[in-house]
C-alpha cells in the first residue's frame, strides 16, 4: 500500500510514522552516519545534522517512499543545496560594502 504523500499534512505524518523512522534510522545506519554528497568529495561529515532524502522526488514518485534504494543520508547543508533553499552554507556571505573600502 503507498503512503499518501498527496498534501503537506500527509507527508508531514508520513515523516512522523514509525515505518519511516524505523527505515530512516536504518538508512542512517547503512551509510555509516555519514553525509553521502561530501563522502565523494572526500569529506567525512557526521558532526552536522543528518538527514534521509529521497533521491526519486517523494511528492512525485510516492511508490518510492520506503524504497532503501531511493534514499541516501546527507548532512543539512547539502540536503537543502539539493533542493535549492537558500539557508545553505555553499559560498561565504559577502560583506556588505567590502568592494567600497579597497585599500591600495
Amino acid at each position: 500500500m503507498l503512503p499518501d504523500v498527496s498534501t503537506k499534512q500527509a507527508r508531514a505524518k508520513f515523516y512522523g510514522s514509525s515505518t519511516w523512522r524505523r527505515l530512516r534510522q536504518s538508512i542512517l545506519e547503512r551509510d555509516h552516519f555519514e553525509c553521502q554528497w561530501c563522502k565523494t568529495e572526500g569529506r567525512v561529515t557526521t558532526d552536522a545534522i543528518l538527514e534521509v532524502d529521497h533521491i526519486q522526488e517523494l511528492k512525485d514518485h510516492p511508490e518510492l517512499a520506503l524504497d532503501p534504494e531511493n534514499l541516501r543520508t546527507l548532512c543539512k547543508d547539502c540536503h537543502n543545496k539539493r533542493h535549492d533553499r537558500m539557508n545553505y552554507r555553499g559560498e561565504p556571505r559577502k560583506k556588505k560594502w567590502s568592494d567600497e573600502f579597497d585599500v591600495l
